[in-house]
């Protein structure tokens, strides 16, 4: 059984910052990726940020330059430092990982999501 654990999220101020983290725990044999994931009311469920294992990151266009993912591998944790928060922000953030675990093979994982909302 594998679990990922979000926190972080919350009411911040336009311009403000957050962090976001993300622990993994449970039967892991190995972790590909992770990332962040966020939906806004009414629109599909993008790609915020990324990070695979070899350290490659890839960034949704509307975060680039002000979200920054990274990692603690001996935590198997994932954070997401967001900075110069907009309102459109504003969404339900869930932690992915794409990991090998120890019974059930390689598998897609999913948090239960941490809301951001970025209001004055």
């Amino acid at each position: 059984q594998v679990q990922l654990v979000e926190s972080g999220g919350g009411l911040v101020r336009p311009g403000g910052s957050l962090r976001l983290s993300c622990a993994a725990s449970g039967s892991i044999f190995s972790i590909v990726a992770m990332g962040w994931y966020r939906q806004a009311p009414g629109k599909q469920r993008e790609l915020v940020a990324s990070l695979t294992s070899g350290g490659s990151t890839n960034y949704g266009d509307s975060v680039k330059g002000r979200f920054t993912i990274s990692r603690d591998n001996a935590k198997n944790t994932v954070y997401l430092q967001m900075n110069s928060l907009k309102p459109e922000d504003t969404a339900v953030y869930y932690c992915n990982a794409d990991l090998w675990a120890r019974v059930a093979g390689r598998g897609d994982y999913w948090g239960q999501g941490t809301q951001v909302t970025v209001s004055s």
